[in-house]
């Protein structure tokens, strides 16, 4: 049987898989295709405890309005395309929460807020790309894991937010969306540091969120904000990136109501686990290693284990953030990576964790735009063509080795039936 999937934006790698081989081809779940106007209009005017958007925006007070950075597929554009021609006269300032996050390209602007849009509020410097590390922050309290609470002033003194997000399985958080707006959105880098150490624990897992560390010291962070007013606009989206569901009003509320449409999306059920797992970062979630990680996180619960993970994903911008990249270079197996990670917590850490833990039980091979070098620092196979990973995985596992392939493994959270 021959596979295609996609390789950054635009490309693709073409395999051929025995039928006897392959266990399946699991893509997010088909879900009805929806009017996405109406969905929009309809969530906008029947928000969950908070009064209609139009009532909302109906004040003299600057609204800072929170966006996803170019990493997440998020529809900003498809909400702003409804709600700009009502903001477009307000004093507002978009903000990109980057958390620790590079600024967006000039393309990723474009696909942000449509080319129109970004050019007329670029013209009137409505645009401010969240820095963690140099920005001015306010602090406004600590939660009771004692993360100190350090927001982008331009959020912490604004009196009206809109928070424009999607909701998906997240590989430590549980899931995106709702406060991570704000925590890491525009948080400062510190704050975010220390939210993230939880990571390290085992209960900072994808579809977890009581019990999980990382999203209870959000939510319990997210109590300084009780002196902004914030409309919450969360959306979920089917596998072409198309809007499933949308959901407003109230931050927490938002954002819970969207999670059973994610569940329906994004988790898929599979017969057994593989020995080979091709797992692809799809475009955007492809932008760097940082990012494409997930892809090896989800795809590890498909695998079984001594099986062999093959990650695809271009990294079109290279590695990203460099701390956990230098951290698992400076160790030469998984396990003193773990060891160096006990000795001191730094923001990235947690991914060099999250990939370590499953190099000690497994194999993790690359197929990246990345360099050798690049590939064999982080402990990954390298190699630059799919098919050749794949013949030399059945080499090694033998020519009865079973396959499964998750096209876009960034958001595919496979669970044993």
């Amino acid at each position: 049987m021959q596979i295609s999937v996609n390789y950054g934006k635009e490309d693709r790698f073409n395999i051929n898989v025995d039928d006897k081989n392959l266990i399946g081809i699991f893509e997010p779940n088909e879900v009805a295709k929806q009017d996405e106007t109406k969905l929009i209009a309809d969530a906008l005017n029947a928000p969950l405890n908070k009064a209609a958007f139009d009532e909302f925006i109906d004040t003299n007070e600057r609204i800072v309005i929170i966006v996803n950075d170019g990493t997440r597929p998020t529809p900003t554009s498809k909400i702003l395309k409804q709600i700009y021609p009502k903001l477009r006269d307000k004093e507002k300032i978009f903000i990109i929460a980057n958390g620790c996050h590079r600024d967006p390209t000039e393309d990723e602007y474009h696909m942000i807020f449509s080319k129109e849009i970004y050019e007329e509020i670029a013209k009137k410097n409505e645009v401010h790309s969240h820095d963690s590390k140099n920005d001015e922050m306010t602090y406004l309290g600590e939660s009771k894991n004692k993360t100190q609470m350090y927001l982008n002033k331009i959020v912490a003194e604004a009196k009206k937010v809109i928070a424009i997000g999607s909701v998906e399985p997240h590989y430590f958080a549980g899931y995106t969306g709702g406060r991570k707006a704000f925590l890491p959105g525009v948080a400062k880098y510190e704050t975010i540091e220390q939210n993230h150490k939880l990571a390290l624990s085992s209960d900072a897992q994808a579809l977890k969120l009581d019990g999980n560390p990382v999203h209870e010291d959000m939510i319990d962070a997210m109590k300084v904000l009780s002196g902004i007013d914030v409309f919450s606009i969360m959306t979920v989206l089917d596998s072409e990136h198309g809007v499933y569901y949308v959901s407003t009003g109230d931050l927490n509320d938002s954002f819970y109501d969207c999670i059973k449409k994610a569940d329906e999306v994004f988790c898929v059920n599979i017969p057994k686990k593989a020995d080979i797992v091709i797992s692809v970062a799809p475009y955007p979630m492809d932008v760097d290693l940082y990012q494409a990680q997930k892809a090896l996180d989800n795809g590890k619960l498909a695998l079984a284990k001594d099986g062999i993970l093959i990650m695809v994903a271009k990294c079109r911008t290279g590695i990203g953030p460099k701390p956990f990249f230098n951290l698992m270079a400076s160790a030469d197996t998984p396990q003193k990576v773990i060891d160096k990670i006990a000795d001191g917590f730094h923001l990235g850490y947690h991914k060099a964790a999250k990939m370590a833990e499953i190099s000690l039980w497994a194999q993790t091979w690359a197929v990246s735009d990345l360099s050798d070098d690049e590939m064999k620092a982080v402990h990954l196979k390298p190699y630059h063509d799919l098919q050749t990973a794949l013949n030399e995985a059945f080499a090694q596992k033998g020519k009865d080795a079973s396959v499964l392939v998750l096209p876009a493994g960034s958001i595919t959270v496979p669970k044993v039936k």
